[in-house]
């Protein structure tokens, strides 16, 4: 984590949000990863996220593991909640803290290493749980802070820079959101802020588990030639199948759209993703449809981008598990530890 204090210059004119707030109160520490790094766009677009959706800094959790990506959270809302968690136990935290204080914005930053290698378990059954959160891969396909190996995202054919070719199949973690059942799941591009900055803005607002999936490249380890996660390569075959806005419920809608060429999805809070079709088969809501397509287009080598499925109204780990209605920060220490009587009344019922 970086504990460089950003200095923050408040000057007349700037645009305050609706809570008096400006673009640099959303802002974190000084970015200490490499100069071009795409992680530090995705922390670009969170702080325009954020600061749109005028949510006020204190009412966010923002958890990490281990890499590269987890130290964003540095990045960003420096007056929030965070944690830095265990190496791919990220997850296991944003639970806990979830099942305590439900009423905070819970957005956890992950890498592909952090997430679809160590972290897998962890990774999938957060969203067998449907967790609300919004869960960020910063997705390079190597461990950057251990010189560049390839992680578990990495493509079939795509060489280090050294020379090593991978010759593993790839996890990837849109089509493993997509079998695990996840009600939110995207794919963008750290260098494309006008598709990732609605994302982020129709995720945080979702309920339940949303995943976005952000192509990141690593300038250091993975941005040569023969990677298929470089700049040039991504923006070579940058397919997006889905362009969406992010309306919200105080603001008038204005924008307009023709019978099959936009539709509109209303989440839980009256908001609104106005998603307009680009791939003119393409249907979001259809969950197996949309992992045909994304088998097809990878067949093409196309990267396919945008809002790949949604799926508003699933029952959240909440109303699965029935919680009580009152967070458990607020109850008192009586009833959340009623005694060695009350657990072994409790355990009757496994007998």
């Amino acid at each position: 984590m970086s504990f460089i204090r950003k200095p923050k210059i408040n000057y007349s004119g700037q645009r305050r949000n609706s809570l008096g707030l400006t673009v640099r109160d959303y802002e974190g520490g000084m970015s200490t990863l490499c100069a071009g790094c795409g992680h530090d766009s995705i922390t670009s677009a969170l702080v325009q996220a954020f600061f749109e959706l005028e949510i006020e800094p204190h009412r966010v959790a923002k958890l990490s593991g281990i890499g590269c990506s987890s130290k964003t959270p540095a990045y960003f809302l420096s007056t929030a909640h965070g944690v830095n968690a265990v190496h791919g136990r990220m997850p296991a935290f944003a639970t806990g803290a979830n099942a305590a204080a439900r009423d905070l914005y819970y957005i956890g930053v992950s890498g592909d290493g952090d997430s679809l290698s160590i972290g897998l378990g962890q990774f999938s059954h957060a969203m067998r749980r449907n967790l609300d959160m919004l869960y960020v891969i910063e997705n390079n396909g190597v461990y950057g802070l251990t010189k560049g190996q390839f992680s578990a995202s990495a493509d079939v054919g795509s060489k280090a820079k050294k020379g090593e070719v991978n010759e593993q199949r790839p996890i990837d973690p849109v089509k493993t959101a997509l079998a695990m059942g996840c009600g939110f799941v995207a794919r963008s591009f750290s260098g494309d802020k006008q598709q990732l900055l609605p994302l982020l803005k129709a995720a945080l607002k979702h309920r339940g588990f949303a995943m976005i999936d952000v192509l990141s490249p690593c300038v250091t380890f993975n941005d040569h030639e023969d990677s298929t996660k470089s700049y040039a390569h991504t923006r070579q075959f940058y397919h997006p199948a889905i362009d969406a806005d992010f309306i919200a419920p105080r603001e008038p809608i204005r924008a307009g759209y023709d019978e099959g060429q936009a539709v509109p999805i209303q989440l839980h809070d009256g908001s609104q993703v106005l998603l307009r079709k680009v791939a003119p088969d393409y249907d979001p809501t259809d969950r197996a449809a949309a992992f045909t397509y994304l088998q097809r287009c990878e067949q093409q080598g196309e990267i396919v981008t945008g809002l790949l499925y949604i799926e508003s109204g699933r029952p959240t780990m909440h109303d699965i598990n029935r919680s009580t209605a009152t967070q458990l920060r607020d109850m008192p220490y009586e009833e959340l530890n009623p005694g060695a009587a009350a657990l072994a009344e409790l355990q009757k019922r496994f007998r």
